[in-house]
């Protein structure tokens, strides 16, 4: 019983930090947003502190690890540098081949 609260207790820290380097990354030079996602992480992992049922805590464990899989692959910084004009600013890892369009559908052999 006690490995298992142990484990859990990993894995509850583990996705707290793993949150945070995150949002690190993703709000990237952007003050407000680092503070915004940092005060909401720190107050949903408060206010579920005293969890003590092992359902719970592993599907907590999931909706944190799915929101630092969403943020991590779908938010992208874009900052406004005159009026009607935004800059994007993706990150590296967002960054993917690019395949070239082809008007024409392919045959099938």
């Amino acid at each position: 019983m006690r490995k298992v609260k142990m484990e859990s207790r990993l894995k509850v820290l583990s996705t707290f930090k793993a949150l945070h380097r995150t949002r690190m990354a993703v709000f990237k030079d952007d003050n407000r947003a680092l503070t915004a996602a940092r005060l909401k992480i720190n107050e949903e992992f408060r206010k579920n502190k005293n969890e003590t049922s092992e359902e719970n805590i592993k599907e907590m464990i999931k909706m944190g690890s799915n929101v630092e899989r969403i943020l991590r692959e779908n938010v992208v910084q874009m900052e406004h540098v005159k009026e009607n004009t935004l800059l994007l600013r993706p990150r590296e890892s967002l960054l993917l081949e690019n395949v070239p369009y082809c008007d024409q559908p392919r045959k099938k052999s």
